[in-house]
């Protein structure tokens, strides 16, 4: 909807764009083309029309489009796996935070910091990801001593991901729950490792490097090959023509470039911080309710004059 209404606004928008990445060797491509273009007016022989099956245009066409799938690939199964590690977080906080019972004074501030851990887990894959070090995200939510031993730490998810299966196994020990629940929540903390896992391979499997570079040259080599083909056609409009084609090529392979890792600051890439302040009020609505007192459905049950006691009653 935003793109409809600003249609000519996100045309000319230059931020999240790749205009002033590819900016630089267009402008070369175009003054190429005027250099080839003044040689023509001096009847210099650089018109060579035979130049155009030097690189078939299939052939470039076919390179390009495999090149920005694969990074659009990589792309999309990053989003899809943070929208696991979303849903994923938000079941278990709600299988933790109802089936774990309060019997003690602590047993609420035990809950409520294993909730945060579990946000604490998101923004330290987060950063993981980003290669950064863990900042003041990661250490409001968890204790001090805590937080001094994930520094540490060569991979803190996995750390913060074991204090949170040892705090379930600990709850299990004290029969706060049974088998069943203990084995449920355990598999859902295993999708959030396994989320994890899925993004590190992508992080870490960049597009061959072998590949990269033969596009690359192949793109310069056609670029550079245009003047020759249309100079005698075109004349002096030979350096925007090859300006604006090179613009369409070297946009399309930059694109690619921009969304193979989406794990990063730049406007192409996931709204990682934004995923993460969501789940974090999300867990906050969450510690805000009661299990068993917030909701209707006991205040019903006592009602004589509810549909479920009439039902019960006339079946028995």
């Amino acid at each position: 909807m935003i793109e409809s209404k600003h249609w000519f606004r996100t045309v000319f928008q230059l931020k999240g764009s790749v205009i002033p990445s590819i900016l630089g060797r267009t402008t070369v491509c175009g003054l190429f083309g005027v250099l080839i273009s003044a040689f023509a007016y001096f009847k210099y022989p650089v018109a060579l029309p035979t130049l155009a099956s030097l690189i078939p245009n299939i052939v470039l066409g076919l390179l390009l489009v495999f090149r920005t799938n694969t990074a659009y690939e990589r792309f999309w199964e990053g989003r899809k796996l943070w929208g696991m590690i979303v849903n994923t977080i938000r079941n278990l906080a709600r299988h933790m935070w109802i089936v774990i019972p309060v019997k003690q004074p602590d047993d609420r501030e035990g809950k409520v910091a294993a909730l945060k851990l579990l946000i604490a887990f998101a923004i330290a894959t987060k950063q993981h990801l980003r290669q950064e070090p863990l900042d003041a995200d990661v250490e409001k939510l968890i204790a001090p001593a805590k937080f001094r031993k994930l520094q540490t730490m060569n991979h803190p998810p996995l750390e913060i991901a074991f204090w949170i299966g040892d705090y379930l196994q600990h709850q299990y020990s004290y029969q706060h729950f049974d088998s069943y629940q203990l084995t449920a929540m355990q598999n859902l903390l295993n999708s959030l490792v396994d989320c994890l896992g899925g993004c590190e391979r992508i992080l870490k499997t960049p597009m061959p490097l072998a590949y990269s570079i033969h596009l690359k040259q192949l793109l310069l080599l056609y670029c550079l090959s245009l003047p020759f083909q249309t100079v005698g056609q075109l004349g002096w409009w030979t350096g925007v023509v090859v300006a604006l084609i090179s613009f369409t090529l070297f946009g399309i392979e930059e694109i690619g470039i921009e969304i193979e890792n989406p794990f990063g600051h730049d406007a192409n890439d996931l709204p990682l911080d934004t995923i993460c302040a969501t789940m974090l009020r999300n867990i906050e609505d969450l510690m805000t309710l009661t299990p068993g007192m917030d909701s209707s459905f006991g205040e019903n049950l006592e009602d004589t004059d509810s549909p479920l006691i009439r039902i019960n009653t006339k079946s028995v």
